[in-house]
Order: structure tokens, then C-alpha cells, then sequence
């Protein structure tokens, strides 16, 4: 018999302890693993609903998802849509009952049904830098069923031409044949599309997604035992099975948003995503769940050989919970510094939740004159229609490593503008941009950037976003400067000083001295005055 990695987990986890709501943790399980990389694991994956419709696209449900009345054309008396897409790039714009956009412009939105739309979207993934779109995918035997057919053929093909990759993800809201109409769903239709190339792998398996399992919410009435059965039948059928989990998965009473008892249901899944809408609406709700929530799931999955994938959400745009992509970014710092593996964005084109990160309108100019819809400068921060997802491809990049793990947002949201806390250093003497260690104003481009890291009071630490180590006032002015420490104490703490010209300097706190460039280049604190030596000109 052939051991999978959850047997061994398994096997290694038995007898040992046990901590919070009785997860037993072995010595192995903290230093576990979980997957290698796939298309899923090391990988940014983005909720994709694909439903909106129009009248005139040739479907046959008129305006799905884009009024309340799909008979009649959106308009402020008829809407659903909380949030407005910027509508430039589409070839084929649908007229709404709206007036004019600020600008002037004819009012009109997109339909999923179009091939072009979806292909202008996966184009959007491909230049912003994400990975994987995961197809939801409600239930198809209704009405609804040609339509979404229709779609996750435009998804294939548009996933093919811009090398990206998607996965089928079933939403099991409301679907009271679920176990048979899904199971042959797949049989029938689905399983077919894991012959694309363009189709999610992990593990050498293709990857399918069930959203709604344990959900105490009135929509998701089925017993652990149904939903076990589920799982593993996909399974046997060769798949990887991920499954979107209610927030509170491991509390045995079923937390905030779920049935008790359903731990067994969660622990035969591959792996998990912990829903994360409407939870969290501030930075420091996300820091309260990198301890409490978290550390103790990652804890918990590699014990029992489940994969992780956190759910990081860009905020609510009409309730104006963005703060221009720091809420975002809080979450992306703290689930990947808690060690998470993979990362789920909800969602890519949520309009009916205000959720979405796909091109959305800039300000009052590209929404309906008058209507309630914002633009993403509500928060008086200008952002470009684009800016959710080049977050959400930074996103993707700290996680695997390609650039250093940081709490502060490295995402300009308008082009020119400038991340303060982030920066190169450009000597006023020399002209030329400090890198390496030793540190030396030697190179002529911008080869390497520094963040601003708070450290107590005005002391701050400069941490290189090229290697994440910190710089060290060397033997507090007996030596050159170096970038070589991994954590903060007395020789990494300085002050920034900002000078009336727009330059700065540097002030080691352990001999107040300030930084000079030498003739050499060498950075070395050692003045007690600034001149044009221990003159910087930070830039972008």
C-alpha cells in the first residue's frame, strides 16, 4: 500500500498531546510540511464568479447579477451592484438605466457571457502577476446551468491563451441534490476540463474546490457524514480537494459561522480556506487573527496533513474599508509571516459585495452622475483602476520569496507617487545609490531599496527589501556601515533625519554621530555635523 502524506502525518501525530480544542500537536507537526509547489500551493488563487449577464449578449437570463430584476435593465431603481467596474477595455458595453458617468460617458457594464470579457480578465491576471482563478460554480442543473456551462468554456480558453491557470469550485449554497447533482456534474461536464493544459494541478492531481461545508447559515443543510462522502469521492476520482470552511473551523461548538462536530469533515480535505468576508474590516482585525486564529489553523493543519490556504480579502469598497490597500496589505504581511503556504483572494469580480480587485472605477468621474457609487479615491488617495490587483500580484511575489517579507505596502497606488516608508539612497557627494554590505554609495542605478521600520519612538531600522536584513551602524562609528543582521537591537537603531532641502540623514542612536559617504564610498557614522557628505536623496 502506497502512504500518503496524511497517513504518515497521521500515524506521527498519535499519543502525543494535545492543546487548544484538543488538536493533538507532535514534535514532527511543527516542523512539518505542508505541499510542495503547484498551481495552488505557493501560489495567489483569486475567487472567480463569472455571472454577470446583459440583455442582448445571446444568453437567455438578461441581466444576471447586474440588477435586481434580471428582466429590466440596471438603473438606481433596479440594482444589485454595490461597486462599478471601469468599463475601458471591453469591446462590447451593454447600456444600463443609469445616467451618464461623471465624465459623460454612456453608462454600461460588461457580461460574462462574452468571450471577450473573461479573456480581457484573465489578460488582467497574467500582467498584474496572479496565478490561479478558481471558478465558482453554483449549482448547474437549473436554469442557470447553460450559462455557466458557457462560461468555464470562456475560462479555459482565456486561461490557455494568457498562461494562467483555474480550477472548478463548487458553491454548495442552497443546492439541496448536492451529493448526487455535483458528483455528476463532474462525471458529465467538469472532469472533462482537467484535460486543459491550463488546468490547476497540485500534487500531480487536478485541483477541485467545495465552498459551504459546515456553514450554519440556513443554506448549507448537509451532515458531516454527506460531506465526508463528498470529499472522498472526488478523491477517489483522482482529485486534490480543497474546501472553503467556515472562519471558526476548529472550535468543536462550530464558532461564529458553523455546525459542531464538523472537525472530521474539515480534516479529510486536502485543504482548507477559512472563509474571511465580512470577519475583518480594519488592519488590526488582521493582526488580532494572526494569533488567535491563524497560528493555531497552521498548527492544526500541519498535525493532521492538511494544506493551508488563508483567505485574505481586499475590503469592502462602498463601506470604505480599503484605507488605499494597507487593510489588504496587513493581511498578506501577517498570513504569510505566520508561515501559510498559499493565499485565496476574495474575490476578483464581486460587485454585489464590493469586494472585488479587477478594474474598478478610478473616482466620481467614472461611476453614474448622482447614483451611490464610489470611486476607488473615496478615501481621498488616488488609485488606479488596476491597483487591487498589482497588490494582489505583490501579494503573490512576497509570498514566494521574490521580494522580502514586509509590513509596509511596497504598492504605489498611482504612478509617481511614493511609498514614504520605503526608499534608495542616493548620495548628494557622489551621485551614486547605496547597496551591499559593507554598505557603499557605488552603485548607479537603484539597485537596492530600504524600509523604514519603527523601533520605538522616532528610532527607526532600516531593513533592505532586496535581502530583509537590517542595516547595523558597525561598532557604533568604528566601522563601515553593513546590511547583515536578521534582528533589531541597540547598533540597528538610528534616526532619520529630514533636511530642509528634501534630503536626509542618518543618526546612529548609540554615539549620536551621523553618516558620511567617504571618498571610497564606505558609509560610516562619524560626524557630528551634516554637510553634503551626510547628505541623502531618497527616491521610490
Amino acid at each position: 500500500m502506497t502512504l500518503s502524506r496524511r497517513t504518515l502525518l497521521g500515524a506521527a501525530v498519535a499519543g502525543t498531546a494535545t492543546v487548544a480544542a484538543g488538536v493533538p500537536v507532535a514534535a514532527e507537526a511543527a516542523a512539518g510540511d505542508f505541499s510542495p509547489p503547484g498551481d495552488l500551493i505557493g501560489r495567489v488563487t483569486v475567487g472567480y464568479q463569472g455571472w454577470y449577464g446583459a440583455s442582448g449578449d445571446g444568453g437567455t437570463l438578461g441581466w444576471w447579477h447586474n440588477a435586481g430584476n434580471w428582466g429590466k435593465p440596471p438603473s438606481e431603481a433596479n440594482e444589485t451592484l454595490w461597486a462599478w467596474p471601469e468599463m475601458r477595455e471591453y469591446d462590447h458595453k451593454y447600456p444600463t438605466g443609469y445616467p451618464n458617468l461623471g465624465n459623460g460617458d454612456p453608462a454600461t457594464l460588461f457580461s460574462s457571457l462574452d468571450a471577450q470579457t473573461i479573456d480581457t480578465h484573465f489578460r488582467w491576471m497574467r500582467e498584474s502577476g496572479i496565478d490561479t482563478a478558481a471558478l465558482q460554480r453554483f449549482n448547474p442543473t437549473g436554469a442557470e446551468g447553460p450559462s455557466r456551462d458557457l462560461v468555464t468554456q470562456h475560462v479555459r480558453d482565456a486561461a490557455e491563451t494568457h498562461g494562467r491557470k483555474f480550477y472548478v469550485m463548487y458553491d454548495t449554497g442552497g443546492w439541496n441534490n448536492m451529493r448526487t447533482d455535483m458528483t455528476g456534474d463532474w462525471t458529465a461536464k467538469m472532469s472533462a476540463y482537467t484535460s486543459s493544459s491550463a488546468y490547476a494541478m497540485q500534487n500531480g492531481k487536478p485541483v477541485v474546490g467545495i465552498w459551504g461545508f459546515g456553514f450554519d447559515d440556513g443554506g448549507h443543510v448537509f451532515d458531516a457524514q454527506t460531506c465526508i462522502e463528498v470529499v472522498e469521492w472526488f478523491q477517489a476520482q483522482g482529485c486534490y480537494v480543497m474546501g472553503g470552511v467556515p472562519t471558526g473551523w476548529r472550535d468543536p461548538n462550530g464558532g461564529d459561522d458553523g455546525y459542531p462536530d464538523f472537525l472530521p469533515v474539515y480534516h479529510v480535505f486536502d485543504c482548507i480556506m477559512p472563509w474571511m468576508v465580512t470577519r475583518i474590516s480594519a488592519p488590526e482585525g488582521s493582526d488580532d487573527f494572526y494569533s488567535r486564529v491563524t497560528l493555531p489553523d497552521i498548527a492544526d493543519c500541519l498535525a493532521y496533513g492538511v494544506d493551508y490556504q488563508p483567505c485574505v480579502i481586499p475590503g469592502d469598497l462602498n463601506r470604505r474599508e480599503r484605507k488605499h490597500g494597507d487593510f489588504m496589505w496587513r493581511q498578506f504581511y501577517n498570513v504569510i509571516r505566520a508561515g501559510s503556504p498559499a493565499i485565496y483572494v476574495a474575490m476578483f469580480d464581486e460587485m454585489n459585495e464590493s469586494s472585488q480587485i479587477f478594474k474598478t472605477a478610478e473616482s466620481l468621474a467614472d461611476v453614474p452622475a448622482g447614483s451611490k457609487y464610489i470611486g476607488l479615491d473615496e478615501d481621498g488617495v488616488k488609485c488606479t483602476s488596476d491597483y487591487y490587483m498589482r497588490l494582489t500580484g505583490d501579494g503573490g511575489r512576497m509570498l514566494r520569496g521574490e521580494i522580502a517579507l514586509t509590513a509596509t505596502r511596497p504598492t504605489v497606488p498611482w504612478p509617481g507617487t511614493v511609498n514614504p516608508s520605503i526608499f534608495a539612497l542616493r548620495s548628494a557627494g557622489n551621485g551614486m545609490f547605496v547597496t551591499g554590505t559593507p554598505m557603499k554609495a557605488s552603485a548607479a542605478t537603484a539597485a537596492e531599496r530600504y524600509e523604514m521600520v519603527a523601533s520605538g519612538g522616532d528610532l527607526i531600522a532600516l531593513r533592505s527589501t532586496l535581502t530583509g536584513l537590517y542595516v547595523c551602524y558597525e561598532q557604533a562609528g568604528a566601522q563601515p556601515l553593513v546590511c547583515n543582521r536578521t534582528e533589531v537591537g541597540g547598533w540597528e537603531r538610528g534616526y532619520l533625519i529630514r533636511n530642509a532641502d528634501g534630503t536626509v540623514s542618518l543618526k546612529c542612536n548609540e554615539n549620536g554621530r551621523f553618516v558620511t559617504v567617504r571618498a571610497d564610498g564606505a558609509l560610516i557614522a562619524d560626524s557630528t555635523t551634516i554637510g553634503t557628505a551626510q547628505r541623502f536623496a531618497p527616491q521610490s
